[in-house]
């Protein structure tokens, strides 16, 4: 039995009280600005009310620009201490609450989020997460806590419908049916909790005891059901080795992570990587930055434009770099995170297990009707006629960004009115600055940027638009851009007069620290992004799945089968990715950093990576009926996984684990 404790945080932005539910009349009489839906969705017909009855807000209806944009703050350490004979490292005490949060204009009612924030600290929970500034070659723990619990110790439901039928975590199946595809006779309800966490670090060069396996999960230190698994099937495993390479233990309800940071800088970020519910984890709001400075291959102080956000930065410090992810939600008449409990939104009712292969709750994908950034919806941003860095983040489950720069929220095609000067992508600087019109960000992905205000008059509005489409992503295709009035709007900026000189330099007159080219490859691999038909014709996937070379086709590959990606520690190996599905994936590979070569289409010639790919990444996008080829050095033994960074693919069968060393 755990000690009841109250694990509520006081949150800027947030309010207690979990378990007050606002009404309909709640809602209306609190923002009657905004009205609700029986009308269609980004992603086909949306349907007219959530699980829950109420109906959907109408995301055309809810006010633009009347909220400032937050900035995410500094995550503050626990401590610093000496581990033995690995000098200092900073210690943070990172948990896992639930907790409302104002998303929505002011006066509407407040979101029901999961977010992190340092455990000592209650008022530093948020969505997205507080920042971890960390520092090359500096080490840093994180012990990562799920405190996923209600005032009296009692584990909290989920916040959205978990479909209990994928191969997923099951924490129901007890030791020996967790990690597993569970058997109904008959179609289930939604899986309610306990909820299990677990945090990777996207990009990091960690020990794969660090890196947040799939099936490293765990539950809340509280009561659970009888029969239930507290942990996933490779959290003891894995704590062992941790004790083993530091000397100190996991307590329960909580996994202690070390990152050596031994890499380049870069645009990092965490989330979680739950088997089966990833998708769901981080809708809720379990994401946040981690960016990493310093070392022989970052710039000197003052040469891009800052500072960034610093600890115990006071309220409204001015900040010239600004970590922005953007992300697309659907809310509910109370204020809710809508997410599909069902396909009758694409026109599939049932039936179900088992008179069907359809997953009763699973979606192929997911489109949001309204977007957020740095967790509010269409929010406003001052800037100064001067340069800024922007460290732009993709962090839907599904939705590709086109973004641009406009004069106008609303005019398309859209023109240009400034340039991205982009200077960084995933995990490193580009060779060189390159200057665009566009930029391009599939789920996962990252940009550093440079954007110079300086010539632009004081008052002028100019917004980010994104014309990515309101579905899948197929390429350079005539797909039709995402809807101008809502999915087509992302953020205002409104230019302010200088408060001081701008000492950074010029993105045209920079010169970026290079990454050394990897050396020869020592073979390749041919892999393949696949999906799997449903037995009912029209009912879409039933999963989506990768695989491998098998004579002159293609093996299709689940979770659960044997390891085929084994490269050798301190082999250079060259990764081709087969698409042979309408649409494009984002792939990401754990624990490496690759070189993006070129891509083919099957009856084509092969085409150089693009501009902005050129540095060091660790997502990258697979254009469908194309071969898309990658370079990377596996310098570190141990199991990780790689996987499509759409969160619904990644959540069915669209991952495998692949080992170093064996």
């Amino acid at each position: 039995m755990s000690t009841r404790r109250n694990t509520r945080p006081d949150v800027p932005g947030a309010t207690q009280g979990d378990e007050q539910r606002l009404t309909r009349r709640d809602f209306l009489q609190g923002c009657a600005a905004v009205t609700l839906v029986g009308a269609h969705g980004p992603a086909g017909p949306a349907r007219r009310s959530a699980p829950s009855g109420l109906p959907l807000l109408d995301a055309a209806s809810v006010p633009k620009y009347v909220a400032a944009l937050p900035v995410p703050a500094v995550m503050p350490t626990a401590m610093r201490a000496a581990p033995t004979g690995d000098g200092s490292l900073d210690r943070y005490v990172i948990g896992v609450r639930r907790f409302r949060q104002q998303m929505l204009p002011p006066g509407a009612p407040a979101t029901a989020v999961f977010g992190y924030g340092s455990a000592p600290h209650p008022g530093t929970f948020a969505v997205p997460g507080r920042t971890i500034e960390a520092r090359v070659d500096h080490p840093v723990q994180v012990t990562w806590v799920n405190e996923l619990t209600d005032r009296w110790g009692d584990h909290l439901p989920h916040l959205l419908p978990v479909d209990p039928t994928l191969h997923w975590a099951n924490p129901p199946g007890g030791r020996a049916g967790r990690d597993r595809r569970p058997e109904f006779a008959a179609t289930p309800g939604p899986y309610r909790g306990p909820v299990p966490v677990v945090t990777h670090l996207h990009g990091g060069h960690s020990p794969d005891d660090s890196d947040g396996h799939p099936e490293a999960w765990f539950l809340a230190a509280a009561e659970i059901p009888d029969g239930y698994a507290r942990e996933g099937s490779r959290y003891a495993g894995f704590a062992a080795a941790y004790a083993a390479r530091t000397g100190a233990g996991w307590r329960a309800g909580s996994a202690v992570y070390r990152y050596g940071n031994d890499q380049h800088p870069g645009t990092l970020w965490y989330h979680d990587h739950v088997l089966g519910m990833t998708r769901l984890n981080v809708y809720a709001g379990l994401a946040g930055f981690y960016l990493l400075r310093g070392g022989p291959n970052d710039l000197p102080p003052g040469v891009l434009p800052g500072p960034a956000p610093g600890a115990g930065d006071p309220a409204g410090a001015r900040c010239h770099e600004i970590p922005i992810i953007v992300q697309d939600r659907t809310f509910t008449a109370d204020g809710s995170l809508f997410y599909p409990d069902s396909r009758a939104a694409r026109g599939y009712g049932g039936p179900y297990i088992p008179r069907t292969d359809v997953p009763p709750i699973w979606v192929p994908e997911f489109f949001g009707a309204t977007m957020t950034v740095n967790g509010r919806t269409w929010p406003l941003l001052e800037v100064e006629r001067r340069r800024y860095r922007f460290r732009f983040l993709n962090g839907c489950n599904a939705r590709v960004l086109d973004l641009g720069i406009a004069a106008s929220p609303v005019a398309r095609p859209v023109r240009s009115a400034l340039p991205f000067w982009q200077i960084g992508s995933d995990g490193a600087f580009l060779p060189a600055p390159v200057a665009l019109d566009r930029l391009l960000l599939a789920p996962a992905e990252r940009a550093d940027v440079v954007v110079d205000f300086t010539g632009v008059p004081p008052g002028t509005p100019l917004y980010l638009v994104n014309e990515g489409p309101d579905g899948p992503y197929q390429g350079d295709t005539a797909a039709a851009p995402a809807d101008p009035a809502t999915t087509g709007q992302v953020l205002k900026f409104l230019v302010r007069p200088a408060s001081g000189r701008d000492s950074s330099v010029p993105p045209d007159e920079l010169e970026l620290p290079r990454a050394a080219r990897l050396g020869p490859a020592v073979r390749t691999r041919r892999l393949a992004l696949l999906e799997q038909g449903s037995t009912v014709r029209g009912a879409g996937p039933v999963a989506t799945l990768l695989g491998d070379a098998a004579g002159r086709g293609w093996a299709a590959r689940r979770w659960h089968d044997p390891v085929t990606e084994n490269p050798g520690v301190g082999d250079v190996e060259v990764w081709e990715f087969h698409n042979l599905t309408p649409d494009a994936h984002p792939i990401h590979i754990h624990e490496i950093l690759f070189e993006v070569l070129d891509r083919t289409p099957f009856h084509g010639s092969a085409r150089p990576a693009r501009p902005w790919e050129r540095g060091r990444k660790d997502t990258v996008i697979a254009l469908p009926r194309e071969v898309t080829r990658v370079k990377a050095h596996f310098d570190r033994p141990g199991l990780f996984v790689w996987h499509c960074h759409m969160l619904e693919h990644e959540d069915n069968e669209m991952m495998r684990p692949y080992r170093i060393g064996g």
